[in-house]
């Protein structure tokens, strides 16, 4: 039995090495370190990671997600995925966040199983591809059954806080065997009544903020990209992660 994190903390998700320093200097316990938010995360470069576990103190636990989109992988982008989890064995990451359906919306148990397999002696954490599968509850019992040390997810709604009915019957059911760790729009106006109504005591926010471009000129005429301000571009902010660290241990401290 994996056992529930007791300790009440704040893992951030960070989108670079520097978000993911500020993350660390804010008083989080952890980082998911990612890139491309937007897509919902993927997986960072090998110089992030390898730069984040040289001057890190804090855990770092890379996101293998080789694109974003769906959870239904090929098998070239499954080969991918093993050998981003050989560059975090080798950087000597503390664990790996992971997901992988079926085109049913059933958790691929098989492939699952291979990645916790290759991964060791790292942990693994699933992420918020349980909230796009077609019956969360057995999502559960699989996780659990795979010996998942977490799983990120909003409850299947929107924003954690939306799901918060859901995020508290999971870790009811749970009863222990797997941390429940509510995440997606969590925020210091809402994370209060998170913490009273799920009894989670893990929490996941990205706490980033944008920040504006120094370059003088700007060619308004073309697009780099898809995203809609290109002079403009996110990171964690170690002020937000500071009140939200503060907001989760005055909540525990008054609940004693």
């Amino acid at each position: 039995m994996n056992g529930v994190e007791a300790i009440a903390c704040l893992e951030v998700c960070a989108n670079s090495y520097e978000s993911a320093l500020a993350a660390q200097n804010g008083g989080a316990k952890r980082v998911e370190f990612c890139d491309n938010l937007a897509e919902g995360g993927t997986t960072p470069s090998y110089a992030q990671i390898a730069l984040a576990k040289k001057n890190l103190s804090i855990e770092v636990w890379p996101i293998i997600r080789p694109r974003g989109g769906d959870f239904l992988y090929s098998d070239i982008e499954f080969e991918l995925m093993k050998e981003d989890i050989k560059i975090c064995k080798s950087l000597h990451c503390e664990g790996i966040v992971t997901g992988i359906l079926k085109a049913d919306g059933t958790i691929d148990q098989e492939r699952c199983a291979e990645l916790i397999e290759l991964a060791k002696p790292m942990e693994v954490a699933f992420h918020r591809a349980f909230d796009m599968s077609n019956d969360m509850d057995q999502a559960l019992e699989d996780l659990i059954a795979l010996r998942i040390k977490r799983v990120l997810t909003s409850g299947g709604a929107p924003s954690a806080i939306l799901g918060t009915e859901k995020l508290a019957q999971l870790i009811k059911k749970a009863n222990g065997r797997i941390t429940i760790m509510p995440g997606a729009g969590i925020n210091e106006t809402n994370i209060k009544t998170l913490i009273d109504q799920t009894g989670a005591t893990q929490f996941h926010a990205s706490a980033k903020e944008f920040v504006a471009s120094k370059m003088k000129f700007r060619n308004t005429e073309t697009k780099m990209g898809s995203i809609e301000d290109e002079y403009r571009y996110e990171l964690t902010s170690e002020a937000k992660v500071k009140a939200l660290v503060d907001c989760i241990n005055n909540r525990r401290l008054s609940q004693k």
